[in-house]
């Protein structure tokens, strides 16, 4: 009996060779093309907060400008000790911390380019030690914050209000040593503000610390002295490599895609399970690789960071159950395959952590598209709970790992029970047999080596999320443009790969015996459904037929 499997099965060794090979040149391509040609992926900017002095009372709305060429530049001190706040009789409350971003360089003031995507903000105050105003425990600090734009060619002073809010945000101060007059603690990083699109040249951000003595407001602080602002933007040189990745992959994969499913169509029987759970693999790489992100370019498009988490959440679940269902259905102990019904288990836990993640995600992104400020890391609980949230997650996700791995053995020592019956086989037939395990198993190393980087990848990226946000201002891990491109560029070799080895294939063969009149054992290394069944899945090899 002859019967077609996939192309894994009828590839011949040297297109196979071949094939590998421009995989491996593609993969290899992405890291060095990260490491070699692409920027950091995010650049730093400190900035040290100009002192204004707001002389037109609490209700006033001008933009307070720390440069300038004339009558723009507002009234400014050198630092809160300037004694000449106290000769002008100048109050707290008339003090406005100014920033303008970018900042100069060399004289010349730098501007933003929208290639540089999304930006994030965060503050850090330097108060000293005053043993009249201390710093109380569990102390709240309020920021009356603004933030505003404008572009090149506008007007000096025309800055147009992206956003402003009344914000509050937790301290965290602490006093190495002995306390003493003038020093200064050291206090976390406060989160203060993310924007999902940098679209025009300049950005202004004034803020205010109003006290209230009678209200109990910024009464508890200690004595402020000095805010830094913190901005962390996307690098717009890594925009341009990852955009470029992508416009190549986009089509190539699509291209790919379309190949298998005509293959998959060309058949008399319905796609298996696992014929359409990699063709909706295929579908999500080609949806995370749509460079929607061209569109930013000419668009503000502050919402693109909240389509991105879903795409990203959407392609983690499909990868997740597509390799879930991958090594179950090549576990041949299991007597029943074909059915979604059998890793509900493990696909409903699959989709609920990724459902949980991205749910987590945009419930701030959401919010931040109409109050960039916002930021659920404000409040002590909620710095808590999202802390909880990605450690959760970190460790649900090396779970998956080690459940992986466990199934790979699963399948590894199935296989090694059959490789038994191969002796007594003819010697074409046994050469044949050992080839398409040696094939399988290298593939099921690539999906475990896979797996890996993607966890790596998934903890690292939730860590990088939130380093900022609760005040770890010298992270031990260090991100580097060749782990991502590789990492994204690895995602893409793979379901290339997956939808060349695992289309039906259109040659038909079998392996002859040395003797016309032998009678071998019929050998299956994967499950095969009978030709009854409404769907045949592909297997590793065809059952050995006796002559």
């Amino acid at each position: 009996m002859k019967m077609a499997g996939v192309v894994l099965e009828t590839l011949s060794w040297k297109k196979l060779i071949i094939l590998g090979l421009f995989l491996l040149f593609l993969l290899v391509s992405f890291f060095l093309i990260g490491g070699l040609i692409a920027p950091n992926p995010s650049n730093v900017i400190n900035i040290l907060g100009t002192k204004c002095v707001n002389t037109g009372g609490i209700g006033n709305k001008e933009w307070f400008i720390p440069r300038g060429s004339g009558l723009e530049k507002c009234i400014q001190y050198d630092s809160l000790d300037d004694p000449r706040i106290e000769d002008d009789r100048v109050s707290a409350n008339q003090i406005v911390f100014a920033f303008w971003l970018p900042h100069v360089r060399e004289g010349k003031q730098l501007d933003f380019s929208r290639w540089q995507q999304t930006m994030i903000g965060v503050l850090q105050l330097e108060i000293i030690y005053d043993e009249k105003v201390q710093v109380e425990e569990d102390a709240v600090i309020q920021l009356d914050a603004r933030i505003g734009y404008r572009n090149e060619e506008d007007d000096v002073n025309d800055w147009k209000e992206l956003a402003s809010s009344l914000e509050e945000r937790h301290l965290n101060c602490k006093m190495e040593g002995k306390k003493e007059n003038g020093y200064a603690y050291e206090c976390d990083l406060l989160s203060f503000f993310e924007l999902g699109s940098i679209h025009h040249d300049y950005y202004l951000v004034n803020i205010k610390v109003p006290v209230e003595p009678y209200k109990g407001i910024n009464m508890g602080i200690g004595k402020l002295r000095d805010i830094t602002l913190v901005a962390i933007h996307q690098n717009g040189g890594f925009t341009r490599v990852w955009l470029s990745i992508k416009t190549v992959m986009f089509p190539m994969i699509l291209a790919v895609l379309v190949w298998y499913w005509r293959r998959i169509s060309f058949l008399t029987r319905p796609a298996n399970l696992l014929e359409r759970t990699l063709f909706s693999l295929g579908i999500a790489m080609s949806v995370l690789n749509c460079p929607l992100e061209w569109f930013t370019l000419v668009l503000d498009m502050p919402f693109m960071l909240l389509i991105t988490d879903m795409r990203q959440g959407a392609f983690y679940a499909m990868l997740l159950s597509f390799w879930i269902i991958f090594t179950g259905e090549h576990i041949m102990d299991q007597t029943e395959r074909n059915r979604l019904a059998l890793y509900w288990k493990h696909l409903l836990a699959v989709v609920i952590g990724c459902f949980c993640l991205l749910l987590f995600e945009l419930s701030e992104r959401g919010v931040q598209l109409a109050n960039p400020f916002f930021s659920i890391w404000v409040t002590g609980i909620g710095s808590k709970l999202a802390l909880s949230f990605i450690i959760v997650a970190a460790i649900a996700a090396s779970c998956y790992f080690f459940f992986l791995c466990y199934m790979i053995f699963l399948v590894f020592r199935n296989i090694s029970a059959k490789k038994t019956a191969l002796p007594a086989m003819s010697s074409g037939r046994r050469l044949y047999y050992m080839g398409l395990i040696y094939r399988f198993k290298f593939l099921m190393l690539t999906t475990l080596v896979c797996a890996a980087l993607t966890v790596v990848f998934f903890i690292m990226s939730q860590l990088s999320e939130g380093q900022w946000k609760w005040g770890d201002e010298d992270p031990n891990l260090e991100y580097t443009s060749a782990f991502f491109t590789g990492v994204y560029g690895m995602w893409n070799v793979y379901v290339i790969g997956l939808l060349s080895l695992y289309a039906p294939s259109h040659k038909q063969f079998v392996p002859q015996s040395t003797s016309d009149n032998s009678q071998e054992e019929e050998v299956q290394l994967t499950y095969m459904p009978s030709t009854s069944e409404a769907s045949t899945f592909q297997t590793f090899a065809a059952k050995a037929a006796a002559d």
